[in-house]
């Protein structure tokens, strides 16, 4: 059973959200942004959509009101976790949140199957280093933009990530795009990457594109 209290709850359009504390298996407890879209039907498959910088809850709420919403209005069940230090989802911090995700699995309005990681700059590198240490526990990563190296990533064999950077970011992480990718296929991943012509550092996603490879994700697991 999953132990809950919710400090705040209001409606957008599309979905059912609240900002709720979640006690995990190993005792911790998290705070997270959770919402399901309003389409009436019994279950969703699960994205954890985690925000760049440290994932604090500014960062959180800012995440989960944009990409979150979008895959909301998608179809996805979304949570974003808030980072319980103001430390990004890296090492300790990227187990909690593949507790989460464990944890959600009993949740009733959750389909089975693994959940989507997806994440905005710090949060596409947790959710590739999620990914890499639980690969069998997840479908794929969406990563708007991430970094990866060859240290970082070992563990992809046939794992889908779709990987997509600006050429101007302004952090200069389009230098590294192809080491990058590079990093992503030496470990085993297979990669749908592309260098966003004019898109900064928050890269501007590609809907059509992204449910294509959704979708395509889907036919595979079948």
């Amino acid at each position: 059973m999953i132990r809950i209290l919710t400090v705040l709850l209001w409606l957008l359009p599309l979905s059912a959200l609240g900002q709720t504390f979640y006690t995990l298996p190993d005792g911790s407890r998290i705070q997270a942004y959770l919402a399901f879209p309003e389409t009436g039907a019994q279950d969703y498959p699960l994205a954890i959509v985690m925000g760049g910088g440290p994932g604090n809850g500014r960062i959180a709420s800012s995440t989960f009101e944009s990409l979150g919403q979008d895959f909301v209005s998608h179809g996805w069940a979304v949570i974003t976790p808030v980072s319980p230090n103001g430390q990004s989802f890296f090492g300790a911090n990227g187990e909690l949140v593949h507790q989460l995700a464990e944890l959600l699995k009993s949740e009733d309005r959750i389909a089975d199957g693994p959940a989507l990681l997806a994440g905005i700059s710090n949060g596409g590198i947790s959710s590739l280093e999620i990914a890499n240490n639980h690969p069998h526990d997840y479908r794929g990563v969406v990563a708007v933009p991430a970094l990866a190296n060859s240290a970082s990533v070992t563990n992809l064999d046939n794992f889908p990530v779709y990987l997509r950077i600006g050429s101007e970011d302004q952090l200069g992480w389009a230098a590294r795009y192809e080491s990058t990718l590079r990093a992503l296929e030496n470990a085993g991943a297979v990669v749908d990457a592309q260098l966003v012509q004019g898109g900064g550092h928050r890269v501007p996603v590609d809907w059509d594109d992204l449910d294509h490879w959704l979708k395509a994700l889907d036919s595979n697991r079948r």
